[in-house]
């Protein structure tokens, strides 16, 4: 089911329950959000939870037990519970349940609250660790791990929204570019033919230590993933006054991607709390330092944002 909040000023979000995934952002009558043509690609924005990018053979492991997670875990691929508070605000959550416990085995409650103001879209993540709180027995999964764990949940989440390329029509790919806040000298994480990184990294240069002009031939080896960047990109041309702006102060990895070896009208802008898996090792996730650690009751959020014009 689809959810819609607007901001005073006219900032349309429609928002869906399943994967509490974005699926139009309009303003000014502009369509900002990717429409999915399945020719290229048929998501919107996935939300990333529990894990980013994928992993060596599909699997990880908490000492001696190993599971299989997909590509970005599995928060975009399941329903959450949707509640409208406000006509600007939205709130998804989604709880472990036998379905998510058998790829994850901890107890957890994730939401994904979505607020327009102006000219503004504000995405939280807010993760709680609910060890201890549900029912458990000989069959909970999560019990046979919290001893190894010590109650701690291991996780990392990511946004992955994509925005149409031209916002106007008649304005070619390569006339757009991501332009940094601030000057860089952001550091490539190098990815093999499977998308899982090697442990390389080499300098990403941009014109003028803060520009990168897009081309459709950028991503034909897959997504670009940078570290070491500002937490402020802008999506624009030099031929319109549109754009899009997304700001992410606490997500410190940056992905860039659009389908590879094709002409798609699209570029993702994925803030990230984490790499993906290395290629040959199963990883095993509490020795992962990308991983965010959350204490037995703890919770922890990050905001990010989305602005238009």
């Amino acid at each position: 089911m689809n959810y819609t909040i607007e901001s005073k000023e006219g900032l349309k979000l429609v928002v869906s329950d399943f994967g509490a995934e974005m699926q139009s952002m309009t303003y000014g009558g502009i369509e900002y959000l990717w429409q999915g043509d399945p020719k290229y690609w048929t998501k919107h924005a996935p939300v990333l939870f529990p894990y980013v990018g994928r992993l060596y053979q599909g699997k990880y492991k908490i000492g001696d037990h190993e599971y299989e997670l997909g590509c970005h875990g599995f928060a975009s691929k399941v329903s959450f519970e949707a509640e409208q508070t406000a006509s600007d605000v939205l709130t998804f959550t989604l709880r472990d349940n036998e379905e998510t416990l058998a790829q994850y085995p901890f107890h957890f409650q994730f939401q994904v609250i979505y607020k327009v103001t102006g000219q503004t879209v504000s995405i939280t993540y807010r993760v709680s660790n609910t060890a201890g709180t549900g029912a458990s027995g000989a069959n909970d999964p999560a019990q046979a791990i919290e001893s190894l764990t010590n109650g701690t949940l291991y996780f990392a989440v990511g946004g992955h929204p994509a925005f149409n390329v031209p916002l106007k029509a008649d304005i070619p790919f390569d006339h757009y570019y991501l332009m940094f806040k601030e000057k860089a000298s952001p550091d490539q994480v190098i990815t093999d033919d499977s998308v899982l990184i090697t442990g390389e990294q080499r300098r990403f240069l941009l014109e003028d230590e803060r520009a990168l002009n897009l081309h459709h031939d950028l991503f034909d080896n897959d997504a670009i993933t940078l570290t070491h960047v500002c937490d402020t990109v802008t999506l624009q041309t030099d031929d319109d006054s549109r754009a899009v702006t997304v700001h992410f102060p606490q997500l410190p990895y940056f992905g860039i991607w659009h389908k590879n070896k094709s002409d798609a009208p699209y570029v993702c802008i994925e803030p990230w709390t984490c790499l993906p898996g290395r290629e040959g090792v199963i990883e095993d996730l509490r020795y992962r330092n990308d991983m965010i650690r959350l204490p037995k009751g703890g919770s922890w959020e990050t905001e990010w944002t989305i602005s238009v014009r």
